[in-house]
């Protein structure tokens, strides 16, 4: 089997795009890696790629539950290994794309996880208070404080009674990851914009289409660009308010993201060309056949 080839990459930089067009020349099928984008109604928000912008390409996990159903890292690691090996059997190659760092290194890599499992950002805790909570536990070996990916992990771990290993994980596949990546103001920029685009393309309509359902959905209440529209619906929270809050935190995701995919994936990271995306695109493809052609 040829590599995996995992598209990583920061909110809004073009991760999308880049795997469709990958897809057509590979002869792959595209595999989900955006939690939100999992979800049914959660289109205008999440970013998903609509049927059109798909161009007749297979992707798998979207669109698969309602926004008031449960889905966990468990089920995501399950249903994407199941893929592997279906579209493996079919002879195509596979792209996994999306931002949700831990869902796709939970798929690929040898997490155990139990049936039930969830995981939370915990968006609203520094991590000053993330360390606090763990400390409640009692565990012997405490992370670094100014390690947030090792403090989130670990508190999901320990509310979701896990048992607690020290080990380096495993890679369970040939995976060949591509990151994207551009100067950190121009995606800011960028972020901002795209919240601005949403809203021009009907995001409201969507969220208020979502209001009866957001007491009951866990989804809605903790995705970037549906959590934030809570008290702009309930509580007299002004439209602008709302707006600015979902550009703060998709920017602080986005800084995430990149200390995840930097930190947890050997990453082959390359500077996207915003005038001439074509560049791009045909620079990560002459990389990935150079790669093929070493196996």
């Amino acid at each position: 089997m040829k590599d995996i080839i995992v598209i990583v990459g920061p909110t809004g930089i073009g991760k999308t795009k880049l795997s469709i067009e990958l897809a057509k020349r590979l002869d792959c099928e595209i595999i989900n890696g955006d939690s939100v984008s999992i979800y049914k109604r959660l289109d205008i928000g999440s970013a998903k790629p609509t049927v059109d912008e798909r161009e007749g390409i297979p992707h798998h996990l979207i669109d698969i539950r309602d926004v008031n159903e449960d889905y966990t890292v468990f089920d995501y690691q399950k249903d994407v290994r199941e893929k592997i090996k279906d579209i493996t059997k079919r002879g195509k190659r596979i792209i996994i794309v999306g931002g949700t760092g831990l869902y796709i290194k939970a798929a690929l890599y040898d997490y155990n996880f139990k049936e039930g499992t969830t995981y939370n950002e915990y968006n609203d805790l520094s991590n000053e208070e993330i360390l606090s909570k763990i400390k409640e536990y009692n565990v012997l070996k405490l992370p670094e404080l100014n390690n947030r990916k090792r403090l989130v992990r670990l508190l999901n771990k320990l509310e979701n009674n896990e048992e607690i290993t020290y080990g380096k994980d495993k890679l369970l596949y040939n995976i060949n990851v591509i990151g994207l990546t551009v100067d950190r103001d121009i995606l800011y920029d960028r972020i901002n914009k795209r919240v601005d685009i949403m809203v021009k393309n009907g995001l409201l309509d969507e969220i208020n289409s979502l209001k009866d359902y957001y007491n009951d959905s866990r989804i809605l209440n903790s995705g970037i660009g549906y959590k934030e529209f809570y008290d702009y619906l309930f509580n007299n929270k002004s439209l602008d308010d709302c707006l600015e809050e979902i550009k703060l935190n998709s920017r602080r995701f986005a800084k995430r993201q990149y200390t995840f995919f930097k930190n947890q994936f050997n990453t082959n990271w390359f500077n996207v060309n915003l005038n001439n995306f074509d560049e791009t695109v045909d620079e990560v493809m002459n990389y990935i056949k150079d790669e093929d052609s070493k196996k």
